[in-house]
């Protein structure tokens, strides 16, 4: 079977993409749905793509120096429509990413329709940028002090389920937006994918609001725990209620073909040793040992 026009074009992009950005710092491509497309185009595949491709650019604008985050997947039937595309920058609050964004998907629909078009986002990003972030509050580490005023005096715990977590763009964000939003916690890759995060009520959920628009073939708050704060709470007081340090990816003994089941003893070993081990039963229906 023929591939199409659209997938043609789509992987040409891409392959454009990585001979102008070399580095994962600057572009970061979904393997597998990379892999798929090329397959797909070059005819050693007879079916579509089952999965969308996705990838993120990096973007460095100066005056002042910041770096924008572009994360872009391709519809099926793109560039006859437009990509879907998601704009973040520490320094920008969401509702001034909101903002950038759609001004950018403004240009984009008025002069790129039917085109491919992430060069041009990309170069759009680098000429107007500078408005955005010239117009925001730079951002600082938060005073102790001033902390509990940004809450909505809750601290949150958010046990997220997903049907699997494989893709290396996913990975890095949670990742990445767990630091910014000064989260603790931790994701479990593979299938199933497990991911917890915790602090301020405020971050956790911006944290989902991010995480849940992202292609998912399932994915959904397992649990939440919150618990309430008044005015006289201490960023010590906040700390102890903690269970983790810090955000990190972890890994029980990685098996299976494609290496993404892991151990289940060993994950119900971990969350017990951090006083979780009811959350087990509530993600697998069973009782660890």
């Amino acid at each position: 079977m023929a591939c199409s026009e659209d997938a043609e074009a789509q992987c040409a992009e891409l392959e454009l993409l990585l001979s102008m950005f070399p580095s994962e710092e600057e572009l970061l491509v979904d393997p597998l749905s990379h892999a798929e497309l090329r397959a797909y185009v070059e005819g050693s595949a007879d079916t579509p793509p089952s999965i969308r491709p996705q990838f993120s650019i990096k973007i460095k604008v100066e005056n002042p120096e910041v770096n924008i985050t572009l994360s872009c997947t391709y519809p099926t039937d793109y560039p006859q429509v437009l990509p879907e595309i998601t704009v973040r920058c520490p320094k920008l609050t969401r509702a001034q990413q909101m903002q950038l964004h759609s001004a950018l998907s403004t240009y984009l629909s008025e002069n790129c329709c039917g085109d491919v078009c992430i060069l041009s986002a990309v170069q759009w990003i680098k000429d107007n940028a500078q408005t955005y972030i010239s117009n925001s509050v730079p951002v600082s580490e938060p005073k102790k002090e001033s902390v509990l005023t940004q809450s909505k005096e809750a601290f949150t715990r958010l046990w997220i389920y997903s049907h699997h977590i494989y893709n290396k763009i996913k990975r890095k964000n949670i990742l990445e937006w767990s630091k910014e939003l000064n989260l603790s916690g931790f994701s479990m890759p593979g299938k199933p994918g497990i991911v917890c995060v915790e602090g301020l009520q405020s971050a956790c959920d911006e944290f989902w609001a991010r995480v849940k628009v992202l292609t998912w073939k399932r994915i959904m708050i397992r649990h939440r725990e919150d618990v309430p704060m008044n005015n006289n709470w201490t960023e010590e007081k906040i700390d102890s209620l903690r269970k983790f340090t810090g955000f990190d990816e972890a890994m029980f003994d990685p098996h299976g073909n494609r290496g993404n089941h892991m151990d289940l003893g060993q994950l119900f070993q971990f969350l017990n040793d951090k006083g979780c081990a009811d959350i087990f039963q509530m993600y697998f229906g069973i009782e660890g040992r």
